[in-house]
C-alpha cells in the first residue's frame, strides 16, 4: 500500500550525488571529478577535501571539460563531469557525441539543476529536453533517480558500470522515501505498489508526485501500480509490459518535455507489443520560466492533482 511508504527526511538529490561520488572514490582510486566552476552547487566540497589530487576545475569551459574527461578514460580513469543539466547536454552536445558516445568512453556525465524545479533561475537554465538528447545517443545509459538515497546509490553504481552514463538530478529539497542501504540496479524498474486498474510510470522528482496521487486514488477505490523508471535507457521493457498487460492503461509522469522523454519511451514499448491508452504528465512543447518549484509544477501541470486527473481520464478511455 502506498500509504505505508515512509518519508524519512528531506534533502536535495544533488547532495545524494555529492555523497555518492565520495563513497565511490573511496572504493576506487580511478574515480576523478571535474567541474565547470560549480563545485559548491554540485556538492563536491567533501570530494575536494579528501581527494584534491583527483579534482579538476576546468572553469567555465564545459566543452573542454568533456574533452578532458574523454582523454582521462584512455589512462584508465573514471571521470565524472559535473555542471548544471543545461550545460551538461545542450551546450556540449557535439563534444559528447563525438568524443564520448561515438567511441564509448567511460565518462559519467552528472547533471544537476534539471527540469522546472530548478526554480527561479528561469527558462535559460531549466532544460526540459536533456533526457531526449541523451537517450538518442547510441550506447548512452540514462538514469534519473527519485530521491537523495537513490541518487547516492546510483552514483556509486555508475562508477562500477563500464560505459558512458548520463545521470540527472536536481536542486530542491525533496522527500526521502527509498532505503538508505539500497542496491541500485541499472535498467531495473522499481515497483512501489501493485495494482490492476492503472500503471503510473514516473522518474526523478515526479516519482513522489506519483506516490501522492496513488494514495489519493487508492482512497477512491482505484487500484494503482506505481513504477519508478529510474533508468530511461536501457529501459526495463519486461517490467513495463508485465504491468500494462495487467492494467491495460498507463500514465507517464516526468519533469521533462513529453516529446522525447519517458512518456515517449513507454509509448514506443507499448506500441510495439501491447497498445494501450496513455496519458502524459510533463511539459508540453514549451520552455519554462522563473518561479518557485511549487509554482512551476502547478502552472505546467506536473502537480499531484494533475496525475490524479490523468488517471481518471485514461481509465475512462480504457472503457
Amino acid at each position: 500500500m502506498l500509504k505505508e511508504i515512509q518519508v524519512t527526511g528531506q534533502k536535495d538529490t544533488r547532495s545524494g550525488f555529492g555523497d555518492g561520488i565520495v563513497e565511490a572514490a573511496r572504493k576506487n582510486s580511478n574515480v576523478v571529478a571535474l567541474t565547470a566552476d560549480l563545485a559548491g552547487s554540485m556538492k563536491l566540497n567533501q570530494f575536494m577535501k579528501e581527494f584534491p589530487e583527483r579534482y579538476v576545475q576546468v572553469g567555465i569551459a564545459e566543452a573542454n571539460m568533456m574533452g578532458i574527461a574523454a582523454g582521462l578514460t584512455i589512462g584508465g580513469k573514471i571521470p565524472f563531469t559535473t555542471t548544471f543539466a543545461n550545460f551538461s547536454t545542450g551546450r556540449v552536445y557535439d563534444q559528447i557525441r563525438q568524443s564520448i558516445a561515438y567511441s564509448g568512453k567511460n565518462v559519467k556525465i552528472c547533471a544537476s539543476h534539471a527540469g522546472l524545479t530548478l526554480g527561479e533561475d528561469g527558462a535559460t537554465h531549466q532544460i526540459l529536453e536533456d533526457i531526449g538528447l541523451m537517450k538518442m545517443l547510441p550506447g548512452m545509459t540514462v538514469i534519473v533517480p527519485c530521491d537523495y538515497n537513490q541518487t547516492k546509490a546510483a552514483t556509486i553504481a555508475v562508477a562500477e558500470y563500464v560505459g558512458p552514463v548520463y545521470l540527472r538530478f536536481g536542486r530542491p529539497s525533496w522527500p526521502i522515501f527509498t532505503a538508505a542501504d539500497q542496491k541500485f540496479e541499472i535498467g531495473k524498474a522499481q515497483f512501489f505498489s501493485e495494482g490492476k486498474d492503472v500503471s503510473i510510470f514516473a522518474c526523478g522528482h515526479m516519482v513522489w508526485k506519483a506516490i501522492e496521487a496513488g494514495r489519493i486514488l487508492e482512497e477512491q477505490g482505484i487500484s494503482v501500480e506505481v513504477v519508478n523508471i529510474h533508468t530511461i535507457k536501457p529501459l526495463d521493457t519486461e517490467a513495463i509490459l508485465k504491468s500494462i498487460r495487467k492494467t491495460r492503461c498507463a500514465v507517464t509522469v516526468e519533469e521533462h518535455n513529453i516529446i522525447g522523454g519517458l512518456g515517449d519511451a513507454i509509448a514506443q514499448t507499448a506500441a510495439k507489443s501491447f497498445p494501450i491508452p496513455i496519458e502524459y504528465i510533463g511539459t508540453n512543447d514549451t520552455f519554462g520560466e522563473s518561479g518557485t518549484p511549487t509554482q512551476l509544477l502547478k502552472k505546467y501541470g506536473l502537480d499531484t492533482p494533475n496525475v490524479v486527473d490523468a488517471v481518471h481520464k485514461v481509465i475512462a478511455r480504457k472503457g
